[in-house]
């Protein structure tokens, strides 16, 4: 007996509601197999290619190129001979999405229609959960946010909040202005940003590291360490072992909040923030507690790479424990950054300046420095403690120079 099949937009990562077609592999009238790749999506940070979930005919495309669906929605509809294939079929696909939504968070109380609805209306997350739900189980509707923006004080804070009642949204000065649509990217990381920054308070220390000697040891094996690994010594190399350590030491910092539980971790999974060209991407280097300095160099190199490549996988950008951004490479001396949710903690590392500082004996020297300034959840630890973090961090990559 043959069935119609709908096959829809699986969860594909930790707080992604959305993604856009980007090809697809079939045409209307081609034959699939079980498992076969049908279509490659972009989601905030990456592509990744939609299995066939049941084998069959593909007889109807219903999201094209360039199109923004919804986790859920319905991608293709594939006449299945076998209903009985379709049926256990389904279940392998939800499967390999089931650690993630295990995962996710409070996010996935409300639907795709509704966070989307809300994030163009200019409403929070914490307006949110106070609008009342007539949905099912008490969930909020399309309904219930119409019915919101409809009191004058909603209509007042969303307009003050994302500029919609502006002079240039009333047709003025049409001619000086140029409306630039978010990309998919850009509007994940905004809304990252945003639940991070109003749900999370920040508290940044900065600290100054004489990074002199390991500037010259860089200079000195150089070459040798570039034929042997196949890598380049960096400074973040040695900010990234420096930091492994300091986070056995003060463990705290690398943990997440679930609630009211502090989740601390074993393993010490580092983000590195990666300038590419519609955005940031934050690939993440796993179980670097395990790690050499020239493992570290290495898959930092690697990674590094797979990201301005566009060749990351979905796997090589979650699971992060802490973060490392670097603005230093722009000249940029201090920076403040966003902690990358749901971490509690990102570092953030400026630009190599030579500096006059007093040395040994009340003499002074010109030595080169560098602002190493962390961002926390101040919910998770106390200043004292960050304090302690950082004069640890300081400690080990100013003493330990050693390159095995």
């Amino acid at each position: 007996m043959n069935e119609e099949y709908k096959v829809a937009l699986p969860k594909l990562g930790e707080s992604i509601l959305n993604a856009t077609v980007v090809q697809w592999f079939k045409q209307e009238g081609d034959m699939v197999k079980l498992d076969e790749p049908l279509l490659e999506v972009s989601t905030d940070k990456v592509n990744s290619e939609i299995p066939s979930p049941v084998a069959g005919k593909l007889i109807k495309i219903h999201a094209h190129p360039d199109q923004e669906v919804d986790v859920g929605a319905t991608l293709a509809t594939v006449l299945v001979s076998d209903v009985k294939e379709a049926a256990a079929s389904a279940p392998v696909a939800r499967q390999t999405i089931t650690s993630e939504e295990a995962s996710s968070d409070n996010q996935d109380f409300f639907s795709p229609v509704v966070l989307r609805l809300a994030r163009e209306k200019g409403i929070s997350m914490s307006q949110l959960e106070k609008i009342p739900g007539t949905g099912q189980g008490g969930r909020i509707t399309r309904r219930d946010i119409e019915a919101y923006l409809e009191k004058p004080q909603a209509v007042q804070s969303s307009c003050a909040k994302n500029k919609t009642c502006s002079e240039f949204d009333r047709g003025e000065n049409v001619k000086e202005i140029e409306r630039v649509k978010m990309s998919s990217m850009r509007k994940a990381i905004a809304d990252n940003m945003v639940k991070s920054f109003y749900e999370a308070p920040h508290a940044t220390l900065i600290t100054e590291v004489d990074v002199t000697k390991i500037i010259k040891v860089m200079y000195e094996q150089k070459e040798a360490f570039f034929k042997k690994y196949g890598a380049k010594l960096t400074v973040t190399s040695f900010i990234a072992r420096a930091l492994v350590k300091a986070l056995q030491e003060f463990p705290l910092i690398n943990s997440s909040l679930d609630e009211d539980t502090i989740v601390v971790k074993k393993f010490i999974n580092l983000g590195f923030a990666v300038n590419v060209k519609d955005g940031l991407m934050v690939p993440v280097l796993k179980n670097c507690q395990q790690m050499s300095l020239p493992q570290i160099a290495l898959g930092i190199h690697e990674i590094s790479t797979k990201a301005r490549s566009n060749g990351l996988t979905l796997n090589d950008i979650k699971d992060g424990s802490m973060t490392i951004t670097n603005f230093g490479m722009t000249g940029v001396l201090t920076g403040i950054p966003i902690i990358r949710y749901p971490e509690v903690a990102i570092l953030g590392v400026g630009a190599i300046h030579k500096k006059v500082v007093v040395v040994e004996d009340d003499l002074f020297g010109v030595r080169s420095m560098i602002n190493i300034s962390l961002t926390f959840d101040h919910r998770v630890l106390d200043g004292i403690y960050g304090c302690q973090f950082l004069a640890s961090l300081k400690h080990h990559l100013e003493s330990d120079l050693t390159i095995e």
